[in-house]
């Protein structure tokens, strides 16, 4: 079995235009050559904003780019065939596929209701104004382009539990809808930033209405089925009740014919919350180790002042490997972006070796760093910017690496400030690899690879050391790195 390995196969600006789906049937044989085992794909359903739409203002789940509803019929990664294809083809090339799963909030509807609401403190979501006014919101979603097509369910007020505008009177805020679900206030069993962050944004959906519950429910069989996919990613999760995805979860893997690889975003940087989410559904997902992210991004900007042998404390991959997916970017991550936390150039070598060669955790590879991205957004000023994302020259290499050498079990030597190296002992079938980091100068450690290894001689499979590495009699080596860099050693045979 391969060791599994994830990429993230798009980015926040990715191009308009439908070219996404049709690049991941043409890239799939290489993705699977090289070592990908899972490919996540964007959401795939219709947003508001139609052709732009990234996919995360969800306004139809049962449209992948098949009925004509903001101004298109494709999305704006392609149509629904050519989805299918892509998906056939990375299933051809031995390649799972995770679908996007975005239920938070729905957002682009058809029609205005007439709503009662209770103004909300936004900086404190517990403090919510005792006086109902009556307004007009948008609440319905009918979907008159799909004429009931896969559901015939219709969104009204009663399936959300807040919103962000209101008509008449006009006002933007933060509104706690009133409804037969709403009574007690926000959903609890969310993250407690701002009191309670069950709303995020647009309408908010009120998983207390069982119906609501059933729908979600329903269309991710029918995802499953129209797409035979392997497994979902979760979006925002820290803003939906854990109670529910713990029983949407168990419903989905109930009706799948093999086990759904289930992998959800709880952003946040404290240990501890990630836990206490995996406690609240049973440890029936596994979760994105945003706070390893948040070390690799001090790392690479504080250089040789960052103290390396720090990198996995208070981490997820650290104290539950079991549950966490290790990431070095992602599209909330990168420049321009709400979450912005992104790693410098020069360190994402080191932080891609961390990730895919050592046993812990499952490894993600985000699209910009294999295949380079340059974008036009608007900076913290206002102003429109070019950010240039550069593909890393090592990072086909090391995701080879994973596959052909790292094996066996593991010896850390996270002894020095700003060198640290880590071995992996290979099996009788498979070949191990010694790895060497540094965040300052050039750096060399004593590494013992075993008895059996006297008198081997070891190259660096990343060719950034030239010359070669042979153990003495005892086995050990004097193993290097150059400044800044990471080196990957292998039997040079």
């Amino acid at each position: 079995m391969r060791n599994p390995t994830l990429m993230q196969y798009f980015h926040w600006y990715y191009p308009d235009g439908g070219k996404l789906w049709p690049e991941v049937a043409e890239r799939a044989g290489w993705l699977a050559e090289i070592g990908i085992s899972t490919v996540w794909l964007p959401p795939a359903y219709k947003g508001d904003s139609g052709g732009f739409s990234v996919g995360y203002d969800t306004y139809d789940l049962f449209d992948l780019g098949e009925f004509n509803q903001k101004g298109t019929r494709a999305t704006k990664y392609g149509d629904k065939a050519q989805l299918l294809t892509a998906i056939d083809a990375l299933h051809a090339n031995g390649i799972a596929v995770l679908m996007d799963v975005v239920l938070n909030h729905k957002m682009g509807a058809d029609e205005k209701e007439i709503i009662r609401v209770n103004r909300v403190d936004h900086e404190n979501r517990q403090d919510i104004e005792d006086r109902i006014i009556q307004a007009e919101g948008w609440t319905k979603f009918t979907f008159p382009a799909r004429e009931g097509k896969y559901s015939r369910f219709i969104w009204d007020q009663h399936c959300f539990s807040g919103i962000d505008v209101i008509e008449n009177p006009d006002e933007q805020g933060v509104f706690k809808i009133v409804n037969d679900y709403t009574g007690e206030g926000w959903n609890q069993e969310v993250d407690d930033e701002l009191g309670n962050y069950d709303y995020l944004m647009g309408a908010n959906v009120e998983f207390r209405n069982p119906s609501v519950a059933a729908e979600l429910e329903h269309w991710a069989c029918w995802l499953m089925n129209e797409t035979h996919c392997d497994g979902f990613r979760l979006d925002a999760v820290k803003h939906i009740p854990a109670w529910f995805y713990k029983d949407w979860i168990e419903q989905v893997q109930d009706a799948a014919d093999q086990p759904m690889f289930i992998v959800a975003e709880y952003w946040s940087h404290e240990v501890a919350a990630l836990q206490h989410y995996i406690e609240k559904v049973d440890g029936k997902t596994m979760l994105f180790d945003a706070p390893l992210q948040m070390h690799f991004h001090h790392a690479s900007v504080q250089g040789a002042d960052y103290d390396l042998r720090t990198l996995f404390d208070d981490t997820l991959v650290g104290a539950d490997p079991f549950h966490a997916v290790t990431l070095v970017a992602n599209h909330d991550t990168q420049p321009l972006q709400s979450l912005e936390a992104p790693v410098e150039p020069w360190f994402k070598p080191l932080a891609y070796a961390l990730i895919l060669l050592r046993e812990q955790g499952v490894p993600t590879v985000f699209y910009p760093d294999l295949f380079g991205a340059s974008y036009l957004g608007d900076g913290q000023d206002g102003n429109p910017c070019t950010v240039d994302m550069p593909a890393i020259t090592e990072l086909e290499t090391l995701i080879r690496a994973r596959q052909h050498y790292a094996h066996g079990s593991q010896s850390d030597y996270f002894d020095s400030p700003q060198c640290i190296a880590f071995s992996r002992s290979g099996t009788e079938s498979e070949p191990g690899c010694i790895v060497v980091l540094s965040n300052a100068g050039e750096a060399e450690k004593p590494i013992d690879a075993g008895a059996h290894f006297a008198g081997t001689c070891w190259r660096d499979l990343l060719g950034h050391c030239q010359d070669n590495v042979t153990c003495n009699e005892n086995g050990t080596g004097q193993f290097r790195c150059q400044a800044g860099s990471v080196s990957v050693w292998v039997l040079a045979d």
